[in-house]
């Protein structure tokens, strides 16, 4: 059912007809649950399901359980968990009814249904909601070391909307078994890195992320930002969109959305049209085209097809050459330990002696050769 409506009613979303519209649908067809594509107060929930004797999910509770049933990983349970239970805790009078517990009293008169075992709930809620923070809190320190141990490695983030093909990509960059991929949404979420060879001797590791979509909750979003840090830390970012779907450029409104809400929004972004290997030739060269004025730094990539993901493998060679062109240093013999620097900084293409001095040509980025300058290299005139 849809409403036009100028804004939703305070107490029921819906208007009072479309109400009494939707218990008579309800009655009809003996329905035993209502879902609502969007985020419903917890007082409009209560009263809904109070006007029309059903079950009432909305939007942000039906992603909350989808994601639920794919959390695979430890880290991933703990973000949906706490997802859910703030969800929950402003909607527990309402919740709690649902669980069928028992009602409960104090003295002769009721005071509500289990008005005491309410606040207890309350409690052990907001005490488990303390406790998977702190966890988490524990994985954001453990990502931060991660991240800082390959802080001099070129990174790239795949995002893009739920069901897109991220994985499958990555998959198809770095050949893997562990590499989950499934046709259905949020098939992914947790974060896994590949480091994928762009050939000759350039690297770049490429990070898997959760799948973005419309209306995505806020409690879901905050849970997984320890996740989705892995996309501000990222050099370059490949929005992965599914050209085959009727709606992607919605979907393409939606990430960049996201993207602008995690602080990501201004990253260095190449656009790959996935999934083209479902159109046929002459909708691939009209998108092509008109992507071409729009947005240069597209590619057209199927993850399916022999060779299909190599567009996109040549258009991040050619982001990590910009970012860390080669340059030529000279390193005084004496101080092996700037040579090791310039070695965990980039990519050392050769090295020979010459006089009292090493000469050695490497892929740098601009901050790296300001330091190592700074610690005694001299930057040389190729």
């Amino acid at each position: 059912m849809t409403q036009q409506i100028d804004r939703p009613n305070p107490a029921t979303y819906l208007g009072k007809g479309k109400i009494e519209e939707l218990r008579t649908v309800i009655e009809d067809r003996d329905a035993t649950l209502v879902i609502f594509d969007d985020e419903l107060t917890p007082a409009q929930g209560k009263n809904v399901e109070d006007t029309v004797g059903r079950r009432v999910m909305d939007r942000a509770e039906l992603i909350l359980d989808i994601f639920a049933t794919r959390a695979r990983t430890h880290e991933a349970k703990l973000q949906v968990e706490l997802a859910q239970l703030e969800y929950m805790l402003p909607r527990l009078t309402r919740m709690w009814a649902h669980l069928e517990k028992t009602r409960g009293g104090i003295g002769i008169g009721m005071r509500g249904p289990g008005e005491t075992q309410l606040e207890t709930d309350r409690r052990l809620i907001s005490h488990r909601i303390k406790l998977l923070h702190e966890r988490l809190h524990d994985v954001v320190t453990a990502r931060e070391v991660q991240r800082r141990s390959r802080r001099e490695e070129f990174r790239a983030s795949l995002v893009g909307y739920t069901n897109a093909g991220k994985s499958s990509i990555l998959r198809a960059l770095a050949p893997a078994n562990d590499v989950f991929v499934e046709d259905r949404l949020f098939a992914t979420l947790d974060p896994l890195t590949r480091e994928v060879s762009l050939g000759e001797r350039d690297r770049v590791l490429v990070t898997d992320t959760v799948g973005f979509i419309r209306k995505l909750p806020h409690d879901l979003v905050a849970s997984f930002r320890a996740t989705l840090e892995e996309v501000r830390e990222a050099d370059v970012l490949i929005h992965v969109i599914d050209a085959s779907h009727p709606a992607w450029e919605e979907q393409s409104d939606v990430v960049h959305e996201v993207l602008d809400e995690l602080g990501a929004g201004d990253r260095t972004m190449i656009l790959a049209f996935n999934k083209t290997d479902r159109l046929d030739e002459e909708s691939v060269a009209a998108l092509r085209a008109r992507m071409a004025d729009v947005t240069p730094r597209s590619v057209f990539v199927s993850a399916l097809r022999p060779g299909g993901i190599e567009p996109l493998r040549d258009a991040l060679r050619a982001e990590l050459h910009r970012r860390r062109p080669i340059v030529q240093l000279r390193i005084p013999l004496t101080n092996g330990g700037l040579l090791a620097a310039v070695h965990r900084a980039g990519e050392v293409i050769d090295q020979r002696q010459d006089d009292h001095a090493l000469v050695v040509r490497a892929r740098l980025d601009d901050a790296a050769v300001g330091r190592l300058t700074r610690a005694g290299a001299t930057l040389e005139v190729m």
